[in-house]
């Protein structure tokens, strides 16, 4: 699969900034249970993202995913690389970093076409925007959308570094 135009970042304004992580405050605190369920509306409504997932590729069932240790592993994973993005948000050169490992780990060990970087990131704001309503405005919204162009950009950014060819 190709990946597609390369996309831009929309700068993120001091406020938006303070917007991303006062919500990403409340969901952090509840890490593990979003982290899963945004792994498994990922899963279900993406069913071929499984593949690269030998522990848990032949899972069906939304209970049996919940109940699987290896992906709740990986939704403490996810979560914890975007609370570090968060965390910096003021730091371009942290974040870059830390999206950069992301991507060239995926590209060159797990071979995770980019795609799904863009399809996870669109399920991560569903399902915060559908557990924290009050808090998921239209200026956070607007926010939220700026930060996940940003990671899918840096993530597509080291595969482009890397030569991403399949």
């Amino acid at each position: 699969m190709e990946i597609e135009r390369w996309e831009r970042s929309e700068e993120i304004s001091d406020a938006e900034k303070k917007v991303i992580q006062d919500i990403w405050s409340r969901v952090y605190a509840n890490c593990e249970d979003v982290g899963v369920s945004i792994l498994i509306r990922f899963f279900v409504n993406f069913p071929s993202a499984k593949q690269y997932f030998s522990q848990f590729k032949h899972m069906e069932d939304p209970l049996e995913m919940e109940r699987s240790l290896q992906l709740r592993k990986h939704a403490r994973r996810v979560m914890g690389a975007i609370n570090t993005v968060v965390e910096n948000i003021n730091d371009s050169e942290k974040v870059s970093s830390v999206l950069a490992l992301v991507g060239k780990a995926h590209a060159l060990k797990h071979k995770v076409e980019p795609i799904y970087f863009k399809k996870l990131t669109g399920v991560m704001l569903e399902v915060i925007a559908e557990e924290y309503p009050n808090d998921f405005t239209p200026e956070a919204h607007g926010a939220w959308t700026k930060m996940k162009t940003l990671i899918y950009t840096h993530v597509t950014a080291a595969y482009k570094e890397v030569g991403w060819a399949q």
